[in-house]
C-alpha cells in the first residue's frame, strides 16, 4: 500500500475539488456541513415537491455527468468515467470529505456494472443512458422476510407463460422503492434446482406496474427509507433477463461486489467523530456534556473511536489497493464491511453516552442539526449496520472461512 498520491492521482483530486468548489449546488454544501447524514439525499429531492431540491438534484446531476463521475466506474463508452480504482477511491474520498451526495442511486452502483458484464446490447442501449442521465432510478429486491442472511433462500416466484414471467412473491428493506422507477430483483424460476442454481434476475422497467405495490416500513427513527415490496401476478418480457435463466445468482454475485468497497464511511465517521471533539469544545458543549463528570472514561472513549476511524480508513484502503493492483478483494471487504457497521454504532454510542438524557430531546432534532442530539438519533440508526448489507454474522463466517481457512461448522 503506497499512502501517497502519485502526480497524476494528486492533478486528478485537484480537478475533483475544483468541481466541489464551483458546481456543488448551496444546498449541498449546506448538508455536508451536517453531524447527521441522511439517506440518499439526491434521491429524495429528485422526488421532492421543493423546486428548490429538485433543481439541486439536477443541476448536481449535470455536473457530475459532464465529467464523467456520475457513474466513475463505469467504462467511458457507456457515459461513465473509466476511472482507474485508485481515481475512484479519491473522488469518493473527496466527495464523502464534502458531504457532496452520489447521483444515480442503485442504477449507478449496482445495476449499471451487472449490466455492462451480463447484459445484451439491446439492454444497455435500452437502460445505461437514462440511468446515466438521472432520468430513471432503480430499486433492489433481493432480501425476503424468510431470506435475507441466506439470500439464495428467496421464494419469489417467476414462472415464464409466452413472453413473459409472471411474478408473485414480497420483498423486504427495499431501499429507496418509494423514490424508484424501476426495479430489479432475483426471482426463482427453477424451485426444483438447487437453491443457488434455480434463480434469475429480472429487470421490471416501470415501478407502477400492475401488481406491484409498495409499502413504507418506519424505522425507529421515524424515518422512511426502507419498504415491503409485494408481486401480485406482476408481469414483466422475457426480454428483461439480465444474463441466463436460472443463473441470475452469478448475475447477482457480480453486482454485490460493487457494493463492497468504498470510503465514504470511514470519512464519515471521521467527520461524526471531528464535529463532537470541536462542540465539546465550545462553552455549550461543555455545558449540555457529561465529560466533566466522567472526564478519564469518556475521554479514553474518544480516543478509541479515533483510533477506530483511522483503521476504518486503512481498511478502506487495503480493499482499494487490492483493485488497483488488479486483485479481487473478498473476505478483505468483509473485514471492512464488519468493522465499519459496528463502528457506526460505538461511535454512535459515544456520542449519545457524552449527552445523557438531554440528547432524547426529538423536538431539537427535528428543529435543526444539533450535535447532541444528531448522536441520539444515529444510535437509534444505527441498529441495522450489522444486518443491512450482509450480516456481521455472515462476514465473520466469510472472514474465517475465505481469510483464515477455517473449515466450515
Amino acid at each position: 500500500m503506497d499512502w501517497n498520491d502519485t502526480q497524476e492521482q494528486a492533478t486528478f483530486r485537484t480537478q475533483v475539488r475544483s468541481l466541489l468548489d464551483s458546481k456543488l449546488p448551496q444546498r449541498y454544501v449546506d448538508m455536508g456541513k451536517e453531524v447527521h447524514q441522511r439517506e440518499r439525499p439526491w434521491e429524495n429531492d429528485r422526488k421532492s415537491e421543493d423546486p428548490e431540491a429538485r433543481k439541486a438534484a439536477e443541476d448536481w446531476m449535470a455536473a457530475l455527468s459532464g465529467e464523467g463521475w456520475a457513474a466513475p466506474h463505469w467504462p467511458k463508452e457507456y457515459g461513465g468515467g473509466g476511472l482507474k480504482p485508485m481515481e475512484q477511491f479519491i473522488l469518493n474520498q473527496e466527495l464523502a470529505q464534502a458531504g457532496a451526495p452520489t447521483v444515480g442511486g442503485s442504477g449507478v452502483s449496482l445495476l449499471g456494472p451487472a449490466l455492462i458484464v451480463h447484459g445484451t446490447e439491446e439492454q444497455k442501449e435500452k437502460y445505461l443512458p437514462p440511468i446515466m442521465k438521472g432520468e430513471v432510478t432503480w430499486a433492489q429486491g433481493f432480501s425476503e422476510p424468510g431470506a435475507g442472511s441466506d439470500l439464495a433462500g428467496l421464494q419469489t416466484r417467476a414462472v415464464r407463460d409466452g413472453d413473459e414471467y409472471v411474478i408473485n412473491g414480497s420483498k423486504i428493506w427495499t431501499s429507496a422503492a418509494h423514490l424508484s422507477d424501476c426495479l430489479f430483483a432475483l426471482t426463482r424460476t427453477d424451485p426444483d434446482a438447487p437453491k443457488h442454481r434455480g434463480i434469475s434476475f429480472l429487470m421490471i422497467d416501470d415501478i407502477k406496474t400492475p401488481g406491484l405495490s409498495i409499502r413504507p416500513i418506519i424505522d425507529m427513527a421515524n424515518g422512511h427509507y426502507f419498504n415491503e415490496t409485494f408481486f401480485e401476478d406482476v408481469r414483466t418480457p422475457v426480454s428483461n433477463i439480465l444474463g441466463e435463466e436460472n443463473r441470475g445468482w452469478y448475475v447477482g454475485m457480480t453486482l454485490l461486489d460493487y457494493e463492497r468497497s468504498n470510503i465514504a464511511g470511514a470519512v464519515g465517521s471521521r467527520k461524526e467523530l471531528m464535529a463532537l471533539i470541536n462542540y465539546l469544545g465550545t462553552d455549550d458543549g461543555k455545558y449540555r456534556s457529561h465529560l466533566g463528570k466522567r472526564e478519564t472514561g469518556m475521554r479514553a472513549e474518544i480516543a478509541d473511536r479515533y483510533i477506530e476511524t483511522e483503521v476504518m480508513f486503512q481498511f478502506s484502503f487495503r480493499v482499494i489497493s487490492m483493485h488497483n493492483s488488479g486483485q479481487l478483494p473478498n473476505y478483505e471487504a468483509s473485514t471492512s464491511k464488519l468493522f465499519n457497521s459496528e463502528l457506526n454504532q460505538r461511535l454512535a454510542r459515544t456520542g449519545s453516552q457524552m449527552f445523557g438524557l438531554y440528547g432524547a430531546l426529538w423536538s431539537e432534532r427535528e428543529a435543526g442539526d444539533y450535535v447532541p442530539v444528531s448522536f441520539a438519533g444515529d444510535y437509534v440508526q444505527s441498529v441495522p449496520a450489522t444486518i443491512r448489507g450482509g450480516t456481521s454474522e455472515i462476514q465473520r463466517n466469510i472472514i474465517a472461512t475465505r481469510g483464515l481457512g477455517l473449515p466450515r461448522g
